[in-house]
């Protein structure tokens, strides 16, 4: 029984996503809500299920994701790479086509902080000469 229950966790911009997969009918919950629900966004959607679409496994698994932190997409983001992780340890012939498909990589790209005297990372405030 232990033995059907797979975890790992992905990470997105500030989003976290602790993911457990057990063989099911390929039902996938976020926070206690269908997919379709939590996600309203079908570019989303697609996003999350795309680790399941290259290997194939769409109807083998269902998914309980518990995600927190960031935005919709950051977050859609984090549970794919929570999925893929997940796929490489349950089946490690998976890897290549999931590092190929880049979705085990953790994305490292962060929003940068805002400097002081100026109006934002980059931006900075009108000059005036006179």
């Amino acid at each position: 029984m232990a033995q059907d229950l797979w975890h790992a966790v992905g990470k997105r911009k500030t989003s976290i996503a602790r993911v457990w997969l057990r063989p099911g009918s390929g039902v996938i919950t976020v926070n206690d809500m269908a997919l379709d629900k939590y996600i309203t966004r079908e570019s989303g959607v697609e996003v999350v299920k795309q680790p399941l679409e290259i290997t194939e496994t769409i109807n083998k698994y269902d998914i309980n994701v518990n995600v927190k932190g960031g935005g919709v997409i950051g977050q859609a983001g984090a549970i794919r790479h929570g999925i893929s992780r997940v796929l490489v340890t349950i089946n490690p012939e998976f890897r290549p086509a999931l590092k190929k498909a880049e979705l085990l990589t953790r994305d490292p790209r962060m929003k940068e902080r805002k400097k002081y005297g100026q109006r934002g990372a980059r931006a900075r405030y009108q000059y005036s000469k006179r």
